[in-house]
């Protein structure tokens, strides 16, 4: 499949720069596998729309504070160091895969200092393709004291589509975020609120948290003429035994898998036997969807609208269809529907 045949026209005053207020009053898209039909709701209509017996998948990744501003020493030369994720291929957990945006090249051996904090980061590896560099942190007074030092000074990343927000920052980590880790939100889930979760309750809607960290090659476009050829990043997950239990349980028992998002999309799939059946999963996955693969877990897909040429797009389309897919967002472009991270939701049932 041409990766261009993922693609589509979208007006930038429909890139959403602030959350809905509250959380719950996102649109939401309603799309039918069956029949291709699309409908409109409000999120917190949500639990009109799931029966009894059904069960929410969710992610507890909480976005890390990983842009920091730094100075090359001894020049003063400014430094913004985006820790992307830890680098798997290193044993010193100190490592870190990093995106540096600087004037000028640096090298390995250049040291950046940090104001206002005992950290300090050297550099290991330094690649002028994004994402490709590689840094060493430790602190002045080698306290060892690294993730402290990083809260101190460490911002939320927002994407770069979002300009100038000057909101509340925790409007971007959801209700679910607990483990500390991603460089972006799970967006599906920022439009969940206590009330959405206490009418599934009351519907007997079950839900089980799990994880996925949500790295920074998610949003990467797919630069490759063909589809297939893109090489899809890995992302570090846990399915527990007893979350697996639960689901399993709940599809036993009639019950549909509802993942909230392309990350527990991901994760359910890789976990998936070819029957369906659910096992413990702790590791790694690259696994990449795209239009024609066979899901095997998820039977309903909670996602927000994403960027064109994709893996998430390649994703929601192999859901969905292409056609149906590309249908769907002309749709919610002429229906204004707000687009990307702090905008709206789509349901496909």
């Amino acid at each position: 499949m041409r990766t261009e045949e993922l693609d589509y026209e979208l007006p930038e005053e429909l890139i959403a720069q602030e959350p809905a207020i509250p959380r719950d009053s996102s649109r939401l898209l309603v799309c039918r596998r069956d029949s291709g039909c699309f409908g409109t709701r409000i999120f917190h209509e949500l639990p009109d729309l799931i029966d009894s017996g059904d069960i929410l998948v969710t992610n507890q990744a909480r976005v890390m504070p990983a842009r920091m501003i730094g100075y090359k020493y001894p020049t003063g030369a400014k430094i913004e160091v985006f820790l992307l994720e830890p680098d798997t291929h290193s044993q010193k957990k100190s490592r870190f895969k990093a995106l540096l945006k600087r004037r000028r090249r640096l090298s390995p051996g250049d040291t950046i200092l940090f104001p206002e904090t005992n950290l300090i980061a050297t550099v290991i590896e330094s690649d002028e393709e994004p994402g490709k560099d590689i840094v060493e942190l430790g602190t002045v007074d080698k306290s060892g004291e690294i993730d402290r030092e990083i809260e101190k000074i460490g911002m939320i990343p927002l994407p770069p589509y979002i300009k100038d927000y000057k909101g509340d920052i925790e409007r971007y980590q959801t209700i679910f975020s607990k483990i500390t880790g991603s460089v972006a939100a799970p967006t599906a889930s920022l439009h969940f609120t206590d009330r959405v979760l206490e009418k599934l309750d009351l519907k007997g809607v079950s839900r089980v948290e799990c994880y996925l960290r949500v790295g920074w090659g998610t949003f990467s476009p797919i630069r490759t003429e063909k589809l297939e050829d893109h090489t899809l990043h890995e992302e570090a997950g846990e399915l527990t035994k007893q979350a697996c239990d639960r689901i399993n349980n709940a599809r036993t028992n009639g019950g549909r898998i509802i993942a909230v998002g392309t990350t527990m999309t991901r994760l359910l799939e890789t976990a998936a036997d070819k029957d369906g059946v659910l096992h413990p999963y702790r590791g790694r996955t690259d696994l990449y969807i795209t239009p024609g693969y066979r899901f095997r877990a998820v039977d309903v897909l909670l996602t927000n609208f994403h960027l064109p040429k994709t893996s998430l797009l390649a994703l929601v389309s192999a859901f969905l269809g292409v056609e149906r897919t590309l249908g769907a967002y002309e749709f919610a472009v002429k229906e204004k529907f707000r687009f990307y991270s702090f905008g709206d939701a789509m349901l496909i049932i």
